[in-house]
């Protein structure tokens, strides 16, 4: 890989220290405006209102990322894995680039503006969009990022159960919100990594590293990402965003970017966005400041529904949440929405954006997606086999929980 004075220019990340930019066309990658826009976009959504630290972004998570990847692709050629010049920049490209798909509030929204469109489907498209701006240049990043490269560890290490992206948000969310419980020990892991017919493997000794990195990434899940004040704010924002739309489709006028209003205005799809680049551009000009700003005015407007969600963002006067392991019944349903449009004293055809329920999931760890252990005996097994981990063959099993979720008072 060639290297400059810019490839030279160094983060000071609070996770790991030092982070120097590898080569010419990382630094022309992370100089671009789709990825300075990562910036804009916090890593954990709306978090922050349970953990304030929880306040760093898309950007960190994604050059952590890259730097993780270089530790271990540094650690793997040293083990005598062979990997050319070529292929360890397009790996540092994948994962760098993972995310750059994301909407504003990262997974929150994720659904809200584009319609049916997961993060990934429009990381590989911006990512395509990029390489005809870079003249080819990421054609191999393309690949490993598709798993249709010959190598399929390289994805592997982009997208799996034990994957880069993992290691660097587990240790960067811990960070960041405080929560130390979670803290894995990413170095040993990367370290026990083998590749052994074209597959990601981590070594038998390496086996209770593993465990703690999938009970750390569980209980992560419960005390963080499905806390249930995140889940909570997060169907504040989705309701928020689907009254502003239900408004201005129906010949309500209000404020918003452009951009913004652009995606309220109209439903589009992943195709829309690949039939016209202007629509992309459009997209990847959207962050959490639009959202924001919006917000800060839609406290003041007269719809009463965009009006009180609006405000009780603002002075963080949450829907008040119902968690529970065991389903609600439709009588029970039936007997919570009554009592709350009663307190409430709304029409019945606005109560939906006030009181909503469902459920949510953790998946700890899925078998189809295996972590693959390298015996001492040089067999691959999956970690779940191993017999005396009782705790990963739980962790396999689905954990579902059920809320209601409402608005405690309103002003009429």
């Amino acid at each position: 890989m060639s290297r400059t004075l810019k490839s030279h220019k160094i983060f000071n990340d609070p996770v790991y220290g030092f982070i120097t930019i590898p080569s010419d066309l990382i630094f022309t990658i992370i100089d671009h405006p789709y990825f300075q826009r990562l910036r804009r976009i916090k890593q954990l959504g709306l978090t922050d209102f349970v953990y304030p630290g929880a306040l760093h972004t898309r950007f960190h998570h994604a050059i952590g990322a890259m730097h993780l990847m270089r530790i271990t692709l540094d650690n793997l050629r040293h083990r005598g894995i062979d990997i050319s010049d070529e292929e360890y920049e397009a790996a540092l490209v994948a994962i760098l680039l993972h995310d750059i798909g994301h909407g504003p509030f990262s997974h929150a929204l994720e659904f809200s503006l584009l319609d049916n469109t997961p993060h990934e489907s429009l990381s590989l498209l911006v990512i395509e969009t990029l390489n005809k701006e870079l003249n080819g240049s990421l054609n191999l990043a393309i690949k490993i990022f598709k798993g249709a490269y010959e190598r399929n560890f390289f994805n592997q290490l982009v997208s799996s159960q034990l994957d880069i992206d993992r290691l660097d948000y587990l240790q960067r969310d811990c960070f960041f919100t405080g929560v130390s419980e979670g803290t894995i020990g990413a170095d040993r892991i990367i370290k026990m990594m083998y590749i052994k017919d074209d597959q990601l493997v981590v070594e038998e000794k390496g086996l209770y590293s593993i465990e703690n990195f999938l009970s750390a990434r569980r209980l992560m899940y419960w005390q963080v990402y499905l806390h249930k004040t995140t889940v909570s704010a997060e169907k504040m924002m989705i309701n928020l965003v689907t009254r502003a739309k239900d408004l201005i489709t129906s010949g309500n006028q209000l404020f918003g970017t452009e951009e913004l209003l652009l995606f309220l205005s109209n439903k589009f799809s992943l195709t829309d966005l690949q039939n016209d680049k202007g629509l992309l551009q459009n997209f990847m000009e959207l962050d959490d400041l639009d959202i924001w700003g919006a917000i800060k005015m839609w406290k003041n407007e007269k719809d009463y529904v965009i009006r009180n969600i609006s405000n009780m963002f603002l002075t963080r006067n949450l829907f008040k949440i119902n968690l529970r392991n065991e389903a609600f019944t439709d009588q029970e349903l039936n007997s919570e929405r009554l009592k709350s449009l009663k307190k409430l004293k709304i029409q019945e055809k606005d109560h939906h954006y006030f009181f909503t329920h469902g459920t949510i999931s953790n998946h700890a760890y899925l078998n189809k997606e295996q972590i693959l252990i390298l015996t001492k005996k040089g067999e691959i097994i999956d970690v779940a086999q191993a017999a005396d981990l009782p705790n990963i063959k739980a962790m396999s099993k689905i954990v579902k929980k059920h809320y209601i979720c409402q608005a405690k008072n309103l002003t009429l």
